[in-house]
C-alpha cells in the first residue's frame, strides 16, 4: 500500500482532539470573570449597608474593626467599609436608624 494514496482522517492529521466547550461552560466562565472584575473595583466604595446609613462624617466614625480587616469581614460584623479617606477608621459603625416602628 502506498503512503501517497492514503488519506488520513482529520483526527489523524491534527493529533488528539479536546472535547468541545459547551455554550453553558463559556457563559459560566464569562460570568465568573465579570463578577471577579466587579468585586475588585468595590474596595474603595461603600460596601454592605445602604449608603445613607454609612454616610458617617470621617471625624464621627466609631471603629468597628481591627487593622487589616477586609471589606467582607467588616460587612459580616454589620459595619460599614469605606477606604477612600486615609487615617480614619475604614470599618466603622453605621448611623442609627431613626425610623420609628410601632
Amino acid at each position: 500500500m502506498s503512503l501517497l494514496g492514503r488519506r488520513g482522517t482529520s483526527s489523524e492529521r491534527s493529533g488528539p482532539q479536546s472535547p468541545p466547550v459547551t455554550m453553558e461552560a463559556r457563559v459560566l466562565w464569562l460570568l465568573a470573570f465579570v463578577l471577579a472584575l466587579g468585586s475588585s473595583s468595590l474596595a474603595d466604595e461603600y460596601v454592605g449597608l445602604s449608603e445613607n446609613l454609612c454616610a458617617v462624617p470621617a471625624k464621627n466614625r466609631v471603629d468597628c474593626g481591627y487593622p487589616e480587616i477586609s471589606p467582607e469581614q467588616c460587612v459580616n460584623r454589620g459595619c460599614c467599609f469605606d477606604s477612600s479617606i486615609p487615617e480614619v477608621p475604614w470599618c466603622f459603625k453605621p448611623l442609627q436608624d431613626t425610623e420609628c416602628t410601632f
